[in-house]
């Protein structure tokens, strides 16, 4: 499918930007990919979070409908990795949703909160309330991404964050427990859902495998500070020398399949900036590309990133269009930049791909185990999405072998703003078939 128009046109009305710090302290990236290692094995990470960890209610609002519970508990991730969370960040805060009359069972749905969705307001109007009549709650987060490394602690802390409220909520007696989120936030349920030791319902909402196409391929790119990236990459060997090396499996593999995707991607691989809003969309997508570009190999050598000519001519290719997919990577071509020609494209190429290595290293799903029973996830995918490419990335089936995927007509914005009904239906599909396997528990 193509690129939805409305999805690119929102990205240019949008002044946000992203990683406006840079990639975050050096030794942040070590101790969250070591970290990683950890959190990416269930056996390792089940009994990190105990049963009893504690969670406290602050609040009790009385609504006419439900009432609404504000809690807090101090972030796990700040015993495991201290230091790593923002001060603000240590203390997690949720909203609870319970209706006052239970139509059957007490089931919750834990709602990570997406990219930019820093308030409980959206998720409590579009999910939770509607959801009341069907006897369905949710839980609450926030975001922010200052640095690259802001992504990777947020994922290690929601994880473990999610444990601790599934704990909670067992612990309170409310059964069947799953989760869900849109876009990042459904990226992050499925992270969680990873290391839960226990068959789950996962409802995935706009997001896929990897976060790494977000930031390198898909319209978000032209938000991020890639300026800044360059600058801290080229003056820190750490990047190159040291954290390259602690690369595992998808992380490393990246380099060189990100290659691959350019390489094989079609020379009409237009800007986004170009796209004609007039006309048809762009056609860049195709089963078999995906199957052919997005196979990950076994670990690759630790010369991956030193390129074959034609591999860098390929990835030559992303970086034009990268670098042009929004008005903010007009600073990849500043004036004011000194390096030669050769330098400058040199730099642009190695920054790219360290930023899909890591972002790869901890985001990607095949990192991670896979959920007990991945029959009872149903992904829900725009088919038109530019938020969350699809191409040259492997796909949720043959990473979790059973599990379903729903394509909504349109792209990103228009599924989050009109198809939250076919969100929650799916949770409700989801949650019927675990009553149906597993009732006895």
């Amino acid at each position: 499918m193509g690129l939805s128009r409305l999805d690119v046109l929102y990205r240019r009305l949008l002044l946000t930007k992203l990683f406006i710090q840079g990639w975050g302290k050096p030794e942040d990236l070590k101790r969250i990919f070591e970290f990683r290692k950890i959190i990416g094995n269930r056996e390792r990470c089940k009994d990190l979070v105990p049963r009893d960890y504690p969670v406290f209610i602050d609040k009790v609002e009385d609504q006419t409908d439900c009432k609404i519970h504000n809690g807090h508990f101090i972030s796990p991730l700040e015993h495991f990795v201290p230091g790593i969370l923002p001060a603000e960040s240590v203390k997690a805060r949720f909203q609870f949703i319970v209706p006052k009359k239970w139509k059957r069972h007490r089931p919750v749905c834990i709602h990570l909160a997406g990219t930019g969705d820093h308030f409980f307001w959206r998720r409590r109007t579009l999910m939770a309330r509607p959801m009341i009549k069907e006897s369905g709650m949710t839980t609450y987060y926030r975001s922010s991404l200052k640095n690259v490394s802001d992504l990777f602690v947020m994922g290690g802390a929601l994880i473990l964050e999610s444990a601790a409220l599934l704990h909670w909520l067992e612990r309170e007696g409310f059964w069947p427990l799953g989760m869900t989120g849109i876009s990042m936030g459904g990226h992050m349920a499925s992270l969680a859902v990873t290391n839960w030791p226990k068959p789950i319902p996962l409802i995935p909402c706009l997001s896929w495998t990897t976060a790494s196409s977000v930031f390198t391929t898909g319209v978000l790119s032209g938000a991020v500070n890639w300026r800044e990236l360059e600058k801290q990459y080229a003056a820190h060997t750490v990047y190159e020398e040291e954290i390259i090396s602690m690369l595992e499996y998808c992380g490393t593999d990246s380099f060189r399949m990100g290659q691959e995707f350019v390489k094989n991607a079609p020379g009409s691989f237009d800007s986004l900036s170009d796209l004609d809003l007039t006309h048809d969309l762009l056609d860049i997508h195709s089963p078999e590309r995906d199957h052919q570009m997005g196979l990950c190999s076994s670990r690759a050598s630790d010369s991956a990133l030193l390129m074959g000519r034609r591999e860098r001519d390929g990835l030559d290719q992303m970086l034009s269009a990268v670098s042009s997919s929004g008005p903010h990577l007009d600073m990849l071509h500043a004036k004011n930049i000194t390096w030669g020609p050769g330098q400058r494209q040199s730099l642009q190429r190695e920054s790219l791909c360290f930023m899909k290595g890591v972002m790869d290293e901890c985001t990607h799903i095949a990192n991670f185990s896979v959920p007990l029973d991945p029959s009872l996830i149903i992904i829900v995918q725009a088919k038109e999405d530019a938020y969350v490419p699809r191409t040259g990335v492997r796909s949720l089936q043959e990473i979790w072998p059973g599990c379903e995927v729903r394509y909504l007509k349109g792209g990103h914005i228009s599924a989050y703003l009109f198809k939250q009904r076919l969100f929650r239906q799916a949770i409700y599909d989801a949650y019927d078939r675990f009553l149906q396997k597993y009732s006895s528990l």
